[in-house]
């Protein structure tokens, strides 16, 4: 609706300029037309047009600005809009004996240019001195301000605003993120986020609907335990899907865009936006084990392999133990003998202590796969695929 706005206010802007700018051109001119009423339309026709382009560049710059006030830091905002101020009443201050002197009307047109181009000089003069001096200025108001002065230098960058998916609110491992100390900044959460929860709890699927209701249930929580730093943004953006507004709110805000889906993560980062895939996350944290470590495991299964056994690694991965077979429920001290990546995930083998080493086991075994649905897509990591989190 702004837009549309600002647009016809240009428009009838440029019209006007040009239905009253034929009073301006020179009387020659004026004298070999013969139809004056035509030539004043034909001046707000090409006035319209001009004002229709300046509007559209004028809408490209007002919402590259919004984009960017929205991720400035207070004190950046405020430094740069006092060194602007400061510039446009230099240049006026400046330009106040200009406009003073009579000059004849044939450069009459040089009062017009000079406001022009020293307030455009002046403006930008001060905006780009205050991006540079102005935090210290305002530690000059603030000296105890220690987060200011790392701020300032360099040091300490200001925190991006997290924006969740919901495949990471229905996944439920946001909580733990959270109470975890690992996500700073405010956490938004899009309006089409939450009707699109609505919509699963709604569903007359019973799976879907337990989904919707517990990302509901979750988000409820959080606000209850984290108040104002849970942001709900009711923009309602213009989209195919959920994604699409997504990736929008994401430009707009300067936030990372927080996902489990591997599909939206690599379109967001193909659109160059900030993107943080929480399954890549997990796997990034997950404890490494190397040949010869030595772990107590719980065997959960038999293998597919004669006298092989499988558990899991707190993380999920699974463990394929030699000589473990028909040992279900105990836990006992294994070895680390190798790990394979393969397209389902990662892969540990290992074989009890104090039983030989067999190096053809990791071969024979290699065919061995992760059950289907024993865990929970809580744990892509564990070699899941990263798009089963995805309610879409």
């Amino acid at each position: 609706m702004v837009d549309t706005l600002i647009l016809i206010l240009f428009v009838f802007s440029g019209a006007a300029a040009g239905w009253l700018g034929e009073d301006l051109l020179p009387e020659q001119l004026l004298l070999q037309v013969d139809d004056p009423e035509r030539l004043r339309t034909l001046l707000a026709l090409g006035g319209s047009g001009f004002g229709l382009t300046a509007g559209l560049l004028f809408q490209q710059l007002r919402r590259r600005l919004m984009a960017q006030v929205r991720s400035m830091p207070t004190d950046l905002l405020i430094s740069r809009a006092v060194g602007l101020i400061l510039g446009l009443l230099v240049a006026n201050l400046l330009l106040a004996p200009i406009l003073l002197l009579p000059l004849p009307w044939e450069i009459i047109f040089v009062k017009p240019l000079a406001a022009v181009l020293s307030n455009v000089f002046f403006g930008v003069l001060g905006y780009n001195l205050a991006e540079v001096h102005g935090r210290t200025l305002l530690r000059l108001f603030n000296p105890t301000s220690a987060e200011a002065l790392l701020v300032a230098e360099g040091v300490l960058q200001p925190a991006s605003a997290k924006i969740l998916d919901t495949s990471v609110i229905i996944d439920g491992r946001i909580r733990g993120l959270l109470e975890s100390g690992l996500l700073e900044g405010q956490v938004i959460v899009a309006q089409c986020v939450i009707d699109e929860l609505q919509a699963l709890a709604d569903s007359s699927n019973a799976d879907k609907r337990g989904k919707g209701r517990r990302g509901l249930k979750l988000l409820t929580e959080l606000r209850e335990s984290y108040g104002r730093r849970i942001v709900v943004n009711s923009t309602r953006y213009e989209g195919k899907g959920v994604d699409d507004k997504l990736q929008k709110l994401a430009a707009d805000t300067g936030g990372t865009l927080l996902t489990a889906d591997y599909n939206l993560a690599q379109v967001a980062q193909l659109q160059e936006l900030r993107v943080m895939n929480l399954s890549e996350l997990v796997i990034a944290l997950r404890p490494e084990v190397q040949p010869g470590d030595e772990l107590q495991l719980k065997i959960a299964r038999d293998g597919k392999e004669a006298d092989q056994g499988v558990g899991y690694l707190d993380d999920g991965t699974m463990v394929v133990v030699e000589g473990a077979r028909g040992r279900i429920g105990e836990r006992l001290p294994v070895i680390i003998t190798g790990a394979l990546q393969n397209p389902t995930g990662r892969m540990v083998f290992a074989r009890l202590d104090g039983t030989p080493e067999v190096p053809a086991a990791a071969a024979s075994a290699s065919d061995e796969k992760p059950p289907g649905r024993r865990r929970r897509s809580a744990k892509p990591a564990a070699g899941a695929n990263p798009d089963a989190a995805n309610p879409r």
